[in-house]
């Protein structure tokens, strides 16, 4: 197991705290974490972006928002090829400044993500003795027909790291660009 997957006493009070999941029988849910070393502000600006997931994650091709970003706004997002999809309509749930945290729950597209719902948080974190952030993102997910509960886990959790590695990748390099910039002026 690597550090990005431990849970210790910390990320188990922010899990109690904001990923609070009630699956159904016939549903999976687990909890993804990620270290980021680049501060909470500049990851959340990312992560707050209902509007352009595109930003951090590998395989959004295209999102158009219907609304005006607040709850309830729905967001038409195209997938890449290489998934088995190619739309995805999703819904914000939940969009926290303060405590920093994002819902979102799939209401269509041609994937099999059904009652689908995510919430994702982002967390203060000294990482290598530097501000850092600590981003986890925790769903639920019906099981599809033909799959075991353990393989739509895995499939779901892989997506999942995926993204939150692409959003390390951005958030790293726009902090050194950061602080490139600041050393130039």
């Amino acid at each position: 197991m690597n550090d990005d997957d431990a849970c210790g006493v910390m990320e188990a009070q922010y899990i109690r705290r904001h990923h609070r999941h009630h699956p159904k029988e016939n549903q999976c849910t687990s909890a993804v974490f990620k270290n980021v070393r680049a501060p909470v502000p500049l990851v959340w600006s990312l992560v707050r972006r209902f509007d352009q997931p595109q930003k951090y994650k590998p395989f959004v091709s295209r999102c158009v928002v219907k609304g005006d970003l607040g709850i309830g706004s729905v967001r038409e997002v195209n997938v890449k090829s290489g998934l088995p999809a190619t739309t995805s309509t999703e819904r914000l749930e939940l969009l926290d400044d303060k405590e920093h945290i994002l819902g979102i729950r799939i209401v269509g597209g041609d994937h099999r993500l059904k009652n689908y719902s995510s919430i994702m948080t982002v967390h203060p974190k000294v990482i290598d003795g530097r501000p850092g952030t600590l981003v986890i993102e925790s769903f639920v997910v019906d099981v599809p027909s033909g799959n075991t509960k353990d393989e739509t886990c895995y499939f779901v959790k892989a997506l999942i790291q995926c993204n939150l590695k692409s959003l390390a990748d951005v958030s790293e390099r726009m902090a050194v660009q950061g602080q490139t910039e600041l050393l130039e002026k």
